[in-house]
């Protein structure tokens, strides 16, 4: 079972990023996932959702600008956050995982990084 994130990279504001999740163990397609973020001297926090039937949920601070998807095909587990008009505030390392989080899984992440 692992998590592995790609996509980040530094990007101008307003510009936008895809990150993709790389979910290994068929655990992952019957849970809800989560895109977390956590900005340098801040707590992790909950940026987006899915549930493994489609639906979705976001923080105030990315709705209408962030939206997350799932590819639940037979031999892949991905989920997506697609990422538009990034503002300063998004700088961060993102990580994906279950909704609630089990703690042994957090990946490496990946850093996106918002320049002005």
């Amino acid at each position: 079972v692992q998590l592995v994130e790609s996509g980040g990279g530094l990007v101008q504001a307003g510009g936008s990023l895809r990150l993709s999740c790389a979910a290994s163990g068929s655990i992952f397609r019957i849970v809800t996932m989560g895109w977390y973020r956590q900005a340098p001297g801040k707590q992790r926090e909950l940026v987006a959702s899915i549930r493994p039937n489609g639906m979705t949920n976001y923080a105030d601070s990315v709705k209408g600008r962030f939206t997350i998807s799932r590819d639940n095909a037979k031999n892949t587990n991905t989920i997506y956050l697609q990422m538009n008009t990034l503002r300063l505030e998004d700088t961060a390392v993102y990580y994906c995982n279950a909704l609630p989080a089990w703690d042994a899984y957090w990946g490496q992440g990946t850093q996106v990084a918002v320049s002005s």
